[in-house]
């Protein structure tokens, strides 16, 4: 049996607050080990094995996890159990020089981190309704219907698709005041912030994989908050921007993390056809109220027991940390602690702006500079994420996308 070599290096970013994120080098997702060391008892191999090194050094992460001999020597042949601990302390992992990695082992992976998940994409059939802001974006895999392609430019064939054209999504077609169009190459927006989920009858998927195979070269641009706030953020070309849900709780207020805990929100039923008329703030951090949404008895037929109503507040199935995870564009109600449930819409959105706004702040923003081969991890759980970027029609970018239904919903505070 053999030792892996694979390395662990933290996400470190110069004049940066980002503190989570985690680079693996030296695994191969295409054939990923899982066999567990035979000296383990079965008391040993009941816990990953990160979690008892982490417990045994509670307050020194970052002693533990440069300790990378010590690692190797721990996780032998078994790459899945290092992905997976490291990811739920890490919220993102960057796995490079996945170049070879086919769809079935991006689903394959994908799907281990919920074995029991068979709803298959985590937005189920709702990428079919014409009227689904989601719809234009995604193109579907034929032989593995659970891996969506995204990107940008013409795309003479790939993964069984001949001569189609993918479309990146542009703010200017969400965004209620978008930049204007001459300085549409230099500088761009968060197009919407966002929890990978349908919040309509199926369960929040647990992970997201999204691996790099084209990627345009070289621009950077300036990502401009236009909030009054004077905010901006240099960014590569066609970066995804993450924030950590837990820093974005960790902030808040003692006031404000109680009213979180205690508070649940209702989302829309089929949030991506009723907001399908709607315009976001300059942020990309939720809706303006213009009474555009979609009508309920305008959207395809709903059924109640599907409308979800989820807590604030989601806890980390590792170590028990607390994320202020909200999908702010598909926020209807909230619930509160008495049973008085916020009905307006408007205050609604005010209300979630406010308690998310301060973790998107330049300084706490992971913006991944994508080369090609790297397939990214997040947990979606625990993270929300942005599309960036405006490209020329000539800059050609595509990317594959992966997220499965989760089998269980969401575990809120006790």
């Amino acid at each position: 049996m053999t030792v892996s070599t694979s390395t662990l290096t933290p996400i470190s970013l110069p004049s940066s607050n980002v503190d989570f994120g985690m680079v693996i080098e030296n695994i191969d997702v295409e054939n990923l080990s899982d066999q567990i060391r035979p000296q383990e008892s079965k008391k040993e191999r009941s816990t990953p094995w990160i979690g008892n090194l982490l417990r045994k050094y509670p307050k020194s992460t970052d002693n533990v996890l440069g300790a990378r001999s010590l690692l190797r020597s721990v996780f032998i042949d078994n790459d899945f159990a290092l992905i997976h601990d490291t990811l739920y302390r890490s919220q993102i992992v960057v796995v490079k020089g996945q170049s070879n990695c086919s769809p079935r082992a991006q689903y394959e992976l994908t799907q281990r981190f919920d074995p029991e998940a068979r709803q298959g994409y985590g937005h189920g059939k709702s990428l079919d309704a014409k009227r689904s802001i989601l719809h234009p974006d995604l193109k579907t895999v034929p032989h593995q219907p659970e891996v969506q392609i995204i990107g940008n430019g013409s795309i003479p064939a790939y993964e069984g698709l001949y001569n189609f054209r993918l479309a990146h999504p542009h703010h200017r077609t969400f965004h209620k005041y978008p930049i204007p169009e001459s300085d549409d190459l230099t500088h761009t927006r968060f197009y919407r912030w966002h929890i990978d989920a349908a919040l309509y009858g199926l369960h929040p998927p647990k992970v997201t994989t999204l691996l790099a195979v084209r990627v345009p070269n070289g621009r950077r641009q300036t990502l401009r908050y236009d909030d009054r706030t004077g905010d901006e953020l240099d960014v590569p070309l066609g970066t995804t921007a993450f924030v950590s849900g837990y820093k974005m709780y960790e902030i808040l207020s003692d006031e404000d993390k109680r009213f979180a805990r205690t508070s649940r929100v209702e989302y829309a039923p089929h949030p991506y056809v009723w907001m399908s008329g709607c315009k976001s703030r300059s942020d990309g951090l939720g809706l303006y109220s213009d009474n555009r949404e979609v009508p309920l008895d305008a959207l395809p037929t709903v059924e109640e027991e599907k409308i979800q109503v989820l807590p604030m507040v989601w806890k980390n199935p590792v170590t028990g940390a607390l994320a202020l995870q909200i999908h702010p564009s598909a926020v209807r109600k909230i619930h509160l602690e008495s049973g008085e449930v916020i009905e307006d819409l408007g205050t609604v959105r005010e209300i979630v702006h406010r308690l998310q706004r301060p973790g998107i702040a330049p300084g706490l923003v992971y913006a991944h500079d994508w080369e090609e081969g790297d397939l990214v991890i997040f947990n979606n759980r625990g993270v929300l994420h942005s599309v960036v970027g405006a490209f020329a029609p000539e800059e050609v970018r595509l990317f594959r996308q992966c997220n499965v239904a989760a089998s269980e919903t969401v575990t809120g505070p006790d």
